[in-house]
């Protein structure tokens, strides 16, 4: 029986009246994601129809899902917001503190010992507030809430952009900060923009060596990193309902990475097999009775260009597999394409290392695909030329596969099979020589591939394929390998093909699992005490930021101008930092260490105007900090774009920074940036980018009369005493400007939890 099925009828039983009155009020067939969204309106039923892109909306999510990185955070604030127990079902999963290195019984067992501290704290404070715990080594955050939370027509929200995973079970489920997840937890409403309308039409139907996940590498390809900031995507048609539900889920997840919302399919029956095959029969007899308002209306996908912002079709049956990257997700490369891009560009052609697995692509089909790739190594005498690694999703999916001989074939090929954890996809990869920072190529099944990622070196070139490709890749060691037509040479010097990829869609002899690693809260928590050592490195309570003193700012320092692609990898690093995630003064000491200077071209090397001495970029924040100068970022397209990480926003409000002015902001961080009382501005002309100079001083001439759909004027003062005024857009609600007034969120609702 599933988790919260009470939850879950509720959902359903509100269903059927609402959409009937949307559909009512808004004058035209609903798409699924309008159905989903009026369904839960904060205010219950709907009244109104509202503006895609225009109209923030309060809504009441189902439930929050926390991964270990950004839950301390979270739950560090919660503690703050005088609640006895979160309002809506809640878990928290220990996925990112587990370091890849040598194997999964001994990486799991290193981390239970370095991270014992974080891991109690979040089971403690889970225990206390009624909060499920998933313990280390149950398995990535969203395998987890896909096999176990995810439900058709839900609505949730997660600390970690990959929340969108559960898109494959028909839900909205967006990533968010962990102050949006502290509103949610404490009760109160949840704001979004209500969003634009993408829709993918899918027709034909995925064969051979095409997956899944080329689908969503197509479309990163078509829509870019940025193409669907403020939009859900809803994928449909006959290529749509005849893929498996773990595949649509990697489509979702991977949505992350072109800005999008969210994305999501409508229920069929792939979602219906796939909830039965997990145990929840429960769930998928009360979604079969109300299946048509679980899938967008018929005449909305007969003519989608008449109900979507923008429609884009994509024919399974000529779809190729495809590569992306080097260094962003968006870069999609036809197999067929990859060798002639690799020489002219001079990418590295032997392949170093191929990875599979992720929270994208460790589903039990994704394994057996795989796995029918691995045993050719066997059966046709090969040898595979790249080192291989395997990270399984789940606890569920990883005795399942050894179960049913996977982990075997994998062995037989000499692959490494790692902790169900997030591992090298984060960045919690401690791979040998990297260090040297030497060029090299690898490739991998997870969903992205900036700068740095996966490894810590600059130098590293990941590109990202299906599961069976990279298996397939890392057989081959080499770049220009096309499994579709070319040949290898095995141990008996004979030529050989690769036969394309087989597997089932859910494992034959149902799931299984000695311990999924499950810990339900106490029933009674108010008895337990959560406790923080004053000098622990690990975690640190937090202290309400200060609210606005009604003045404007004035006498400011340029602390960067960051040039190009800021991703929040490049705000606050991942990897060896997620030590810190709990402890706001520590983890701000990598704040902006990734990012260029546009001045020098350098990281984490600017100028502090206090010296004129050239230093790391958090050393100069607390430089300002601590003479009580204000300071302020400036930034390029799509700053922020990436992970939901909220110390991405808290590390500059904690060091002083009062502004972050870019040309475009991703979406989340936008958001995070308000709710820590930050204030997040685009130029309203964009090549103002090019006035700001190092030696900057910032004056604003308006801020006592910030107000809604009001521009901002800035003062940059250059070090030759002359000025530019620059006028800076913004796009807060009054709710919004009073989060900056009181200095942030969590103040408000600290101070109504006093009341």
């Amino acid at each position: 029986m599933a988790f919260d099925i009470e939850m879950i009828k509720k959902v359903y039983d509100n269903m059927a009246t609402r959409v009937d009155k949307a559909r009512e009020i808004v004058g035209h067939p609903l798409t699924l994601t309008e159905k989903i969204l009026y369904n839960h309106l904060w205010d219950g039923m709907p009244s109104k129809a509202f503006t895609r892109g225009a109209d923030y909306v309060y809504f009441a999510p189902d439930r929050v899902a926390c991964q270990d990185a950004t839950a301390q955070m979270a739950l560090l604030q919660f503690m703050h917001a005088g609640k006895a127990k979160v309002a809506v079902p809640t878990t928290v999963h220990c996925d990112h503190l587990i370091q890849a290195k040598v194997d999964a019984v001994t990486d799991l067992a290193r981390a239970k010992t370095q991270s014992n501290e974080v891991f109690e704290f979040l089971s403690s404070v889970s225990d206390k507030y009624g909060i499920g715990f998933w313990k280390p080594g149950a398995g990535i955050i969203h395998q987890v809430v896909l096999e176990n939370y995810a439900f058709p027509g839900g609505m949730m929200i997660g600390t970690d952009s990959h929340t969108v995973n559960a898109g494959g079970l028909g839900m909205v489920a967006i990533g968010v900060g962990g102050a949006d997840a502290v509103d949610v937890m404490s009760g109160m409403a949840w704001e979004l923009k209500f969003p634009k309308l993408i829709g993918v039409k899918l027709t034909g139907k995925l064969s051979g060596w095409t997956a899944p996940k080329d689908v969503i590498l197509k479309v990163a390809g078509i829509l870019t990193v940025k193409g669907g900031t403020g939009a859900i995507v809803e994928y449909f048609g006959e290529g749509a309902t005849a893929m498996s539900c773990t595949g649509k889920g990697t489509i979702c997840n991977m949505g992350a990475e072109i800005g999008a919302t969210t994305s999501t399919f409508g229920y069929d029956d792939s979602m219906s097999r796939y909830l039965r095959s997990t145990d929840r029969a429960d769930v998928a007899d009360a979604a079969d009775k109300i299946a048509p308002y679980l899938t967008g209306d018929a005449e909305v996908y007969a003519n989608p260009e008449l109900y979507f912002d923008q429609v884009i079709e994509i024919n399974l049956d000529e779809l190729e597999p495809h590569l992306n990257g080097p260094f962003t997700p968006d870069l999609a490369t036809p197999i067929s394409k990859m060798k002639e891009e690799a020489i002219k560009n001079n990418w590295p052609l032997k392949i170093e290392v191929g990875l599979i697995g992720s929270c994208t692509n460790s589903s039990y089909e994704d394994i057996a695909r795989a796995a029918s790739i691995a045993k050719q190594v066997t059966d046709k005498n090969l040898k595979i030329k790249s080192e291989f690694t395997i990270t399984p999703g789940s606890e569920l999916v990883r005795y399942t596969i050894e179960r049913d001989g996977f982990i075997d074939i994998f062995d037989k090929m000499g692959a490494t099979v790692f902790a169900n954890a997030c591992g090298p996809c984060i960045g919690m990869w401690d791979r040998e020589g990297a260090d040297k920072e030497e060029r090299n190529t690898i490739v991998h099944s997870f969903n992205r591939n900036f700068s740095k990622r996966a490894d810590g070196n600059p130098n590293t070139l990941a590109f990202v394929g299906s599961p069976e490709l990279v298996t397939a890749l890392a057989i081959a060691g080499d770049l220009s390998f096309n499994p579709l037509t070319d040949t290898l040479i095995n141990e008996n010097g004979e030529e050989v093909k690769l036969e394309a990829p087989t597997g089932d869609e859910l494992p034959p002899k149902g799931f299984a699992a000695e311990d999924p690693g499950f810990q339900a809260p106490a029933e009674d928590g108010s008895g337990i005490v959560v406790s923080v050592s004053e000098t622990s490195e690990r975690l640190q309570l937090l202290a309400p930021f200060s609210p606005w003193d009604g003045k404007n700012i004035t006498g400011a320092k340029l602390l960067i101008k960051a040039f190009g692609k800021c991703t929040t990898d490049h705000i606050s690093m991942a990897g060896p930092w997620l030590r810190f995630r709990g402890h706001l003064d520590n983890i701000s000491n990598n704040m902006l260490i990734g990012a260029i200077n546009a001045f020098n071209q350098k990281p984490n090397k600017v100028k502090n105007q206090l010296t004129g001495i050239y230093d790391a970029v958090p050393a100069v924040a607390r430089a300002y900090k601590a003479a009580g100068v204000p300071s302020i970022v400036v930034g390029d397209h799509n700053y922020g774009e990436g992970s939901s990480r909220e110390h991405a926003a808290m590390e500059p409000r904690f060091l002083g920074v009062k502004a972050v002015l870019v040309k475009s902001f991703a979406r989340i961080h936008e958001t995070n940036l308000k709710k820590q009382g930050l204030l997040g501005l685009t130029f309203a002309t964009e090549a103002d980018y090019d006035k700001i100079q190092e030696d900057d001083t910032i004056n604003f001439t308006d801020l006592v009369d910030f107000a809604v759909g009001k521009p901002l004027t800035l003062e940059f003062v250059h070090a030759d005493g002359t000025k530019d005024i620059i006028l800076a857009n913004h796009t807060y609600n009054e709710g919004q400007i009073g989060w900056f007034v009181a200095g942030s969120a969590l103040n408000l609702i600290a101070a109504a939890g006093k009341i």
